[in-house]
Formats: C-alpha cells, sequence, structure tokens
C-alpha cells in the first residue's frame, strides 16, 4: 500500500505534483524535514501533542505513521532531496544520532545526510567524523538545546563547518517560545568570528524576521528557510510582516524551501500553498522550492 491508497491523502498528493509541475519544475528540494530513532521521534511527538513548555500550546502531529509511510510519502509528493534533522538536548546523544543518521540516509534514496552536534569535549571529533563519513547538512537547535552558540567548546566545529563548507540549519528564532540564546545577537556574536559559516536561518528567523534579514545582508553566506512560515498556522502566531516582502525579493537566491514534516499541525501542501501569498512571482517560487536547494547541495552533479 503507497500513501496515494489513503484516500485522505490521495488528493493532496495530487495537489502537491500539480503545485510544482506548474511552476515546471521535476519536484522539490525541502531542507527541513525530521527524521529520527524511533523512539526520539516517538518522545518528540508525544511533546508537541502535550504542548510541552517549548511549544506553547497544543501542537497535533499531522503525519504521526511510521518511518516507511512517511518516507514513501514525500517521495510520492515529489520531494527530490529532504533532510532527516535530528538534535541532541544534552551531552552524549549527538555521536550516537549522527551514527542513526548516516545509517538513515544509507537507506533512504534522497536524504541528505544529516548530522548534529553539542557543546561538549568530543564535539570536534565526531563532527569531523561525521563529515568524513559523508554528512551534508547539520542541525542545530538552540532553543531545545539550550546553549550559547558561541560556547567556546564549539569554536572549533564552527571553524571546521566554516572551512569545509557544509551548511547547518539553525533554530536560532524566538518562536515558538524564547530560550534564553535565540534571537539575533548570540548570532550575530557567532558570525562575527564565523563569518563565512553557511548558516541556513531555519523559519525564516521567526518571529525576529528583520533582524535576521539584516543578518543576512551583513553576512553573504546565510541561507533562510521558509519553515512554517506563510501558513495560516503560524501567521495567526507571528506573521511575516508584508513591508518586508521586497527583501525576501531581493534574496531570491538564499531563500531555501522548508515544510517541517513531518512535525506540523496542517498539511504538507499548505506549507507551499502559503508560498504564493507572498506575492514575489513564479521565478521566485521556482528559486525557493527547488533550484536554491539543488544548487546549494550540488544535486545537478549527482
Amino acid at each position: 500500500m503507497t500513501a496515494a491508497d489513503n484516500p485522505d491523502r490521495s488528493d493532496e498528493i495530487a495537489a502537491v505534483i500539480a503545485f510544482w509541475r506548474g511552476l515546471g519544475l521535476p519536484g522539490i528540494v525541502d531542507v527541513h524535514t525530521h527524521f529520527m530513532p524511533d523512539p526520539v521521534m516517538r518522545k518528540v511527538w508525544e511533546y508537541f501533542e502535550a504542548g510541552g513548555p517549548l511549544i506553547g500550546g497544543p501542537w497535533p502531529i499531522s503525519y504521526r505513521d511510521d518511518e516507511l509511510t512517511r518516507l514513501n510519502l514525500l517521495r510520492e509528493f515529489g520531494v527530490r532531496a529532504f533532510t532527516a534533522l535530528v538534535y541532541p538536548h544534552k551531552p552524549g546523544m549527538a555521536e550516537w544520532l549522527n551514527a542513526w543518521s548516516a545509517e538513515f540516509a544509507a537507506r533512504s534514496p534522497g536524504c541528505l545526510q544529516t548530522a548534529t552536534f553539542f557543546p561538549e569535549p568530543n564535539a570536534l571529533w565526531y563532527t569531523t567524523a561525521a563529515i568524513e563519513a559523508g554528512a551534508r547538512v547539520f542541525k542545530a537547535h538552540l532553543q531545545v538545546g539550550n546553549y550559547n552558540p558561541a560556547d567556546p567548546a564549539l569554536d572549533d566545529v564552527w571553524g571546521l563547518l566554516e572551512d569545509s563548507g557544509v551548511p547547518v540549519v539553525i533554530h536560532c528564532g524566538s518562536d515558538p517560545v524564547p530560550g534564553k540564546f535565540t534571537g539575533v545577537e548570540p548570532m550575530r556574536a557567532l558570525l562575527h568570528r564565523h563569518p563565512n559559516l553557511p548558516v541556513i536561518v531555519a523559519h525564516l528567523g521567526s518571529p525576529e524576521f528583520v533582524e535576521f534579514l539584516d543578518l543576512a545582508e551583513e553576512f553573504p553566506a546565510i541561507y533562510l528557510d521558509t519553515t512554517m512560515v506563510f501558513t495560516d498556522f503560524t501567521e495567526r502566531m507571528a506573521a511575516f510582516p508584508r513591508t518586508e516582502l521586497d527583501r525576501l525579493a531581493d534574496f531570491s537566491n538564499r531563500i531555501l524551501f522548508g515544510s517541517d514534516f513531518p512535525n506540523i499541525p496542517y498539511r504538507y501542501l499548505d506549507a507551499l500553498t502559503g508560498l504564493p501569498g507572498a506575492e514575489l512571482g513564479e521565478d521566485w517560487l521556482r528559486r525557493v522550492c527547488y533550484h536554491n536547494g539543488a544548487e546549494l547541495f550540488a544535486l545537478h552533479e549527482n
């Protein structure tokens, strides 16, 4: 059975395909999806659905399926490349998560091998090992990890990522609940030390949209992903300021599509159909939904 056999999803699959085909694209590159070891994923879902302290309220999971069903659904949507973003909340987790992620990518065509780290004494060692093993993107979550990105224990890690050019998706904005080290200033301090660090600011930096766009003007290696932005769910909490749309157009080659699949309280389709509401044109949509990600990860060479 495929995801399309589910009548509740067959219409959505058809609509997602119609979206990217209507733009003349070969599919979608999604830089912000989550796959984790099953026990970890289930704990994350339980935390979201219970509206834990870092969530700010009830958050039903729309795609609470087994791993294979989720993989097949992404493929039926036409997602050509995706991530398996993992992140530790305490020391001693990252190396184990990286080993799982490498194994997952090896058995999951289309997955960009993903890794993570935490400020701890062996962080440089296992980050180096992850890159040597083929990691193509990293994830850092300053809210969940509750650490300062300028922590000295990570300075060599950031330097390694800067030198290697491997991008890192960072949840550094203060939504849905501010953390001690969220917001633009900790990131500005980090980037003044590592100005060529290829950062992907998750969620367009929500709710500090303006501040993170300012940061992207200052540091040309910064990308921003669209994860959850422009959806009805997020617009009620932190609407993207329409006065800043021209700046999104200016950064048309540095905006990447992200969905947060499967941990979203709405349909995958909604993450796509909200984007035209920005009214930035089909060329912008083509770059965001496919070409920028394909170029960043050199997918045309594969």
